[in-house]
């Protein structure tokens, strides 16, 4: 079996990149070590064209155009081009996207074509309260249209794309993201006692705002909390940093406390398992999650997590079971379930426990990839069709 993954995002030595890169490069490897040929197709971070093998995944990072208003015909024109290239040589059996990521790109004979539902522009905007876009709503429906089957991430985000687009007659099957087990282990060294991690893209809907709020209410009992912020930071249309906002805006409403928040800018995933085991806590109250990867990252290594009510939240966190929910508008809410880990640390300790257990049971990479190579074989086309 050869599987095409289309994306930007597969993870590169110093440049920063989201979720979904993590998951491709974790499923990618999986899925090589199965005797499956994983091929992944997208632009450069940088103006050249670049081809690797890394875990034994053939990686073809092609040059980025920057033509105003046209940089998405040439880009789908040179991915396109690719794809046929590793077609011609060896054969590819599926070829999967984003959501949005077939709205361009022709379909090859032979080749079954898949959507994995990561949160499109429908579902973000449903969940933002703000209007579809037309130019991005009519891709990602042009994108749907073209999917032969989806793959959904949570059965939240499966749900609420369905209410925007059509998935009707074609098979959908929800799997997980996995979680790298080897990599978010247990560390063998205390944690620091009051210090708050939080990591993700430095942005509104990741719920930073509330949660630098929330500190206010954790520092009038807590005066020793930290909070260390790990993520790439956000811009605005204009090119405004969300950072810098914070820092202006929220930061002064801690009342002398500001040096209690520290920004740490990126970190790299090698080591991110050592800034979680750091944490008393680690909270993420997201806006709205396709999923997340952070919270069971982190529940992998025993640690108390503090994730969102909101979306599928509930799908990865049982409340006072395997680590805390919170409303993620509400700092008083945010900061009620920190203090509750500082206040109880047995019970907290239980928590860490029992998330880890369910990590390994339900985000297992083993389990994950075996869901997936048995739902791809239900979909790859027989040869010369």
């Amino acid at each position: 079996m050869h599987i095409c993954f289309i994306t930007n995002e597969f993870p590169k030595a110093g440049f920063p990149h989201g979720g979904i890169g993590t998951f491709i490069a974790t499923i990618s490897k999986a899925l090589v070590e199965r005797g499956v040929k994983v091929s992944v197709v997208g632009k450069n971070y940088t103006p050249n064209a670049v081809t690797e093998v890394i875990n034994g995944i053939e990686i073809y990072r092609l040059h980025a155009k920057s033509i105003k208003g046209l940089a998405w015909y040439f880009n789908t024109r040179v991915i396109a081009k690719k794809i046929e290239a590793i077609h011609s040589k060896t054969p590819i059996d599926i070829v999967e996207a984003s959501d949005m990521g077939l709205a361009f790109l022709p379909k090859l004979k032979g080749i079954a074509y898949v959507i994995r539902m990561h949160g499109g522009h429908h579902f973000f905007a449903e969940s933002e309260q703000r209007k579809v876009g037309l130019w991005k709503g009519l891709q990602e429906k042009w994108s749907y249209k073209k999917a032969e089957a989806f793959i959904a991430v949570s059965d939240y985000v499966k749900t609420h794309t369905s209410k925007y687009l059509s998935l009707e007659h074609r098979q959908v099957q929800r799997i997980n993201y996995p979680i790298n087990l080897q990599h978010f282990q247990p560390i063998a060294k205390p944690h620091v006692p009051f210090k708050i991690v939080f990591a993700g893209t430095v942005c509104e809907k990741k719920g930073i705002r509330q949660l630098i709020q929330a500190m206010t209410f954790v520092l009038e009992q807590f005066p020793e909390a930290t909070l260390d912020v790990y993520g790439r930071d956000w811009t605005y249309p204009n090119g405004d940093s969300y950072i810098t906002r914070l820092k202006t805006l929220e930061l002064p409403q801690l009342k002398h406390h500001e040096d209690r928040v520290n920004f740490k800018g990126i970190v790299d995933y090698d080591i991110l398992p050592e800034k979680y085991a750091e944490a008393h806590v680690c909270v993420f109250p997201s806006h709205m999650e396709t999923l997340g990867l952070v919270a069971p990252e982190a529940m992998c290594m025993t640690k108390p997590v503090v994730f969102t009510k909101e979306g599928p939240g509930p799908e990865v966190v049982t409340h006072g079971v395997t680590g805390l929910l919170c409303d993620p508008y509400n700092p008083k809410d945010i900061a009620n379930q920190i203090k509750w880990v500082f206040q109880h640390p047995e019970a907290a300790i239980k928590l860490g426990d029992n998330a880890r257990k369910s990590v390994i049971e339900r985000f297992n990479i083993d389990k994950i990839a075996e869901q997936n190579m048995a739902f791809y074989k239900t979909i790859v086309k027989p040869k010369g069709l």
